[in-house]
């Protein structure tokens, strides 16, 4: 049995099921992903607060940020947290990459700037 079909629990569940040697069983909470907001890029923010596909968890308080508890979200549909994260595309900046060059060069961690 898996609980849970977020990413990782489809996958197990996937590869368990692969054995003919085993039953397998998901048991997922959450509704259908019927939703046709979850099939666009663009409502992923709303996803990301709203209770329509989040069970919109908090962390325990805890001292480091201040006694605070912290937003968690956890998607209720098969796919769980991945199904409400969206994906951002920002184009490279060839001046940021020369100017990382520039400020690690002597760490080691890139090559040196071309002349």
């Amino acid at each position: 049995m898996t609980v849970g079909a977020g990413s990782a629990g489809c996958v197990l569940a996937n590869r368990l099921s692969a054995d003919p040697g085993c039953s397998t069983l998901l048991v997922e909470a959450g509704g259908r992903d019927r939703n046709p907001l979850l099939r666009l890029p663009m409502p992923m923010g709303r996803l990301f607060h709203a209770g329509i596909c989040n069970w919109r968890y908090h962390t325990e308080s805890v001292p480091a940020p201040e006694g605070r508890s912290l937003y968690w979200p956890c998607g209720k549909v098969p796919g769980g947290r991945s199904i409400i994260n969206g994906m951002v595309y920002v184009p490279d900046n060839r001046h940021d990459y020369n100017r990382f060059r520039i400020l690690f060069a002597s760490s080691g961690l890139c090559h040196p700037p071309n002349s």
